[in-house]
C-alpha cells in the first residue's frame, strides 16, 4: 500500500484514491520570466518521479503543471526588454521545456497557461462573490475576505493571530483586513493592453492564487487526490488556493498535499530573490543530465537539498558505479522488464510505497550493481537497468554514459584517444615510466583507463 506524507494532517497516510485506479494530480509550475534554476529542476524532477512511480503502482494518472504566465515580474521583465509579454514568455516556455527534457522529465498530460483560463477565473471570483467571500475594494482591485473562511491557516499551521502580529503597516485602501489577499488586480494605464481583460469589477487582470484554483477545478474537478509544489508554496499560495477553492464550491479541495523541501546554497534557500540560484543550463555545462537527475533523486523530496560541485561530483562517480556495472551486459531493444517477485524489485518496491523513498530505492540499485559485478547475469542486469528506469535513470548505453561529453575545459574524446594511443606506444617500446605519467595525467583530468586483452578503454570517473 503507497503511503504519502500529507502535509494538511502533518502524517503519513494510506493512500486511497477518490476513483479506484485513478489518480489526479496537480502540481504549481513555473513563473516564465527568465531561465529556470536548480529549485524549479527539483519540483519538475521529484513530481515526474511521482508520476513514474504512480504509473508503475498500476494507476492511471492525470498530471497537471501549470504555466504562470503574466505576473508583475513578468511585465517588469517584458518593459525593461521592450518585447511584448508573449514573446518573453514564449521564449522561456520553450526554455524550461528543453531544460526539463534534458532532465528526463517526461511532459504533464497538461500544461496550462494562466492567460488561457482567465474566463474560468473570472467565474471563480463571480461565485466567491456571490458565497460571501469577495468583495471590491476602495481602489478597485477584488480582495478575498480571509476572516470569512473558518479554517484558512490549517495547511501552513498558522493561526490567524500569528499572522495579524506579522502584517505589515501599509494597508492597501479600502481593504477590509490586512489578511485579504487580492483575487483580481485592476489595470494600472501604463500596462499594456494584452495583460487587460474586462470584467465585472472593470478593466483589469488575476491575482496569483487564483490562477491555481481555476485550472486546477476546469482540468481535475472540485476535488482532486494530489497538488503538490515547492516548500514555498505553502503559504500563503497554496492556503489561499485552499480557500478559494473550498469557499467557491463548499467541498473538499484536496486529499493529499505534498511539498518537496528547498535546494540550499551555504545554508540558505536557492532563490532568483536572494541571488543565489544557478539555472539548470548553467548547471548543465558542467555535469551531465543524468546526474542532476540522479543527484536530486538520491535526496528524499521533502528533505534540503544542498548544493555544491562536491556533491555532483559524488552523484557522478556513484552514477559510473551503476552504469559500469551494466557495461556489457546492456538489455537490447525493449525497455527491461521486471520481475517485481524478485528480492530487490520487493525491496525497491517497499522503499517507493512509503513515501517515495528514493534513498533506499537507490541503495537497491547499488546492492544489485555489485552483485551484477560479481555474477554478471543477464537477469540482475535486467532488474538493474529495470528498476533504474522507473527513477528515469540507466537506460543510456553504457558505453555512451561513461565516456559522455565531457566538463567544460577537460579532454575532449580525441584527445584522450591520442594519449592512449601514446601510452600503447610508450609499453611497446617499454618506457613504463612515461606510460605510468600518461595513465596518472589522465586520471588526475578525471580520465579512467580500464585495460584488458582486448585492449585500453576509458571512463570518466
Amino acid at each position: 500500500m503507497l503511503k504519502i506524507y500529507n502535509s494538511l494532517s502533518r502524517s503519513v497516510q494510506e493512500f486511497v484514491p477518490i476513483e479506484p485506479g485513478k489518480v489526479r494530480m496537480y502540481v504549481c509550475g513555473m513563473t516564465v520570466y527568465d531561465y529556470c534554476h536548480l529549485g524549479h529542476g527539483r519540483v519538475m524532477v521529484v513530481f515526474d518521479m511521482v508520476t513514474r512511480w504512480l504509473k508503475a503502482s498500476g494507476y492511471r494518472v492525470t498530471y497537471v503543471r501549470n504555466i504562470t504566465d503574466i505576473d508583475d515580474k513578468i511585465i517588469k521583465r517584458a518593459a525593461e526588454n521592450g518585447e511584448t509579454v508573449r514573446l518573453l514568455t514564449d521564449r522561456f516556455i520553450a526554455a524550461m521545456h528543453e531544460d526539463a527534457h534534458a532532465l528526463g522529465v517526461l511532459r504533464p498530460d497538461h500544461e496550462p497557461r494562466a492567460t488561457e483560463f482567465v474566463p474560468q477565473m473570472l467565474d471563480l471570483i463571480g461565485r466567491l462573490e456571490r458565497n460571501g467571500y469577495a468583495y471590491q475594494a476602495g481602489n478597485r482591485d477584488v480582495c478575498y475576505a480571509v476572516r470569512k473562511f473558518a479554517g484558512y491557516g490549517r495547511l501552513s499551521g498558522k493561526s490567524l493571530e500569528d499572522l495579524r502580529a506579522g502584517e505589515r503597516v501599509d494597508i492597501m485602501e479600502g481593504k477590509h483586513d490586512p489578511l485579504d489577499f487580492v483575487l483580481w488586480k485592476h489595470a494600472k494605464p501604463d500596462e499594456p493592453a494584452e495583460v487587460k481583460w474586462d470584467s465585472a469589477w472593470g478593466v483589469g487582470r488575476p491575482g496569483w492564487h487564483i490562477e491555481c484554483s481555476a485550472m486546477s477545478s476546469q482540468l481535475l474537478g472540485d476535488h482532486f487526490d494530489i497538488h503538490g509544489g515547492g516548500q514555498d508554496l505553502q503559504f500563503p499560495h497554496h492556503e489561499n488556493e485552499i480557500a478559494q477553492s473550498e469557499g467557491a464550491h463548499g467541498g473538499t479541495f484536496v486529499n493529499y498535499w505534498m511539498h518537496n523541501g528547498f535546494v540550499r546554497v551555504d545554508d540558505e534557500k536557492m532563490s532568483k530573490s536572494l541571488g543565489n540560484f544557478f539555472t539548470i543550463r548553467d548547471i548543465l555545462k558542467k555535469y551531465d543530465a543524468e546526474v542532476v537527475r540522479f543527484f536530486i533523486l538520491r535526496a528524499h523530496y521533502r528533505s534540503p537539498l544542498n548544493y555544491s560541485d562536491g556533491h555532483l561530483d559524488d552523484a557522478r562517480a556513484a552514477l559510473t558505479r551503476l552504469y559500469t556495472a551494466l557495461k556489457g551486459c546492456a538489455m537490447e531493444g525493449a525497455p527491461a522488464q521486471i520481475d517485481w517477485s524478485e528480492a530487490h524489485a520487493q525491496r525497491f518496491k517497499a522503499a517507493m510505497d512509503e513515501d517515495f523513498a528514493t534513498p533506499e530505492a537507490v541503495a537497491v540499485l547499488f546492492d544489485l550493481a555489485n552483485e551484477l559485478n560479481r555474477s554478471k547475469e543477464a537477469r540482475l542486469a535486467a532488474q538493474l537497468k529495470g528498476l533504474g528506469g522507473v527513477l528515469g535513470l540507466l537506460q543510456r548505453d553504457p558505453v555512451e554514459f561513461l565516456q559522455a561529453a565531457p566538463v567544460a575545459g577537460s579532454l575532449d574524446d580525441a584527445a584522450i584517444d591520442a594519449q592512449i594511443a601514446a601510452r600503447a606506444a610508450a609499453k611497446k617500446a617499454r618506457n613504463f615510466a612515461e606510460a605510468d605519467r600518461i595513465r596518472d595525467d589522465l586520471k588526475t583530468q578525471g580520465i579512467v583507463l580500464e585495460d584488458s586483452p582486448q585492449g585500453t578503454s576509458w571512463r570518466r570517473g
